[in-house]
């Protein structure tokens, strides 16, 4: 983290990186603008708040920063350039009033970045993706944006996978991936039981979104009915 670490650190972390390419570098940027103008004060040589991490060898392909909310055009198209990913974490931003994640500009067809959600285990308030999916949705709707069920599920699932690098192992059911998988109970509780009568399986795309939206919104662990790992049963509800 810029912040709390010396230039010397900064850069020892980059031959790090540089050493052992298969690691991962994750650390914050620009989470509020409070931390963006410190940076700026502590790195008066640093083009941008991105720029720091960059000028210390720690922007690449495997490099994942989290919030990222503040950032300007110049270092969307850094982190996209660089091959890099954002981990977009709803439910930390909003309760600590840090900014709205500019998802559609992330996800631009010019200069796209790779993003997952992240809980944020600091200041997160769910550990549960579907909760996190639903802020998600919600700081979208704040900048008159539409985050769709299927974009918010591929967010929780093949964009995580995406952004780690690890698509071809797991976020979909590919052939040949590992069977990491969870089954939801679109009735597990009484509201959401109200919410989706219809028992019978979905025949549209819209029927199956409407599933979804329902989870994201309404649903939390108990919308859990099991847990699969390498294709085993790891969990499942009585």
């Amino acid at each position: 983290f810029a912040i709390t670490s010396s230039p010397e650190q900064l850069k020892l972390a980059g031959k790090l990186l540089t050493e052992f390419p298969d690691v991962y570098l994750q650390t914050h940027l620009s989470e509020n603008l409070k931390e963006v103008e410190i940076v700026a004060e502590l790195f008066p040589e640093a083009p941008n708040y991105l720029g720091v991490y960059d000028q210390m060898g720690l922007v690449g392909e495997r490099s994942i920063f989290a919030h990222s909310i503040h950032l300007t055009d110049e270092e969307f198209q850094r982190l996209s350039q660089a091959k890099s990913a954002i981990a977009f974490c709803p439910t930390s931003n909003l309760f600590l009033g840090s900014g709205l994640f500019k998802l559609h500009q992330a996800k631009s067809k010019i200069h796209p970045v790779s993003v997952g959600l992240g809980s944020d285990i600091g200041a997160g308030t769910s550990f549960s993706l579907l909760q996190t999916a639903n802020e998600a949705y919600k700081v979208a709707q704040l900048q008159s944006q539409t985050l769709s069920p299927f974009q918010a599920l591929f967010l929780a699932t093949l964009g995580g996978a995406k952004a780690l690098k690890l698509e071809d192992k797991i976020g979909n059911f590919g052939i040949g991936k590992e069977a990491d998988f969870i089954v939801l109970d679109y009735q597990a509780t009484p509201l959401m039981a109200l919410r989706n009568q219809q028992i019978y399986p979905s025949q549209t795309l819209s029927e199956i979104a409407e599933k979804i939206f329902t989870a994201i919104i309404l649903g939390d662990d108990r919308a859990i009915r099991a847990t699969y790992i390498m294709g085993e049963v790891a969990y499942s509800q009585p």
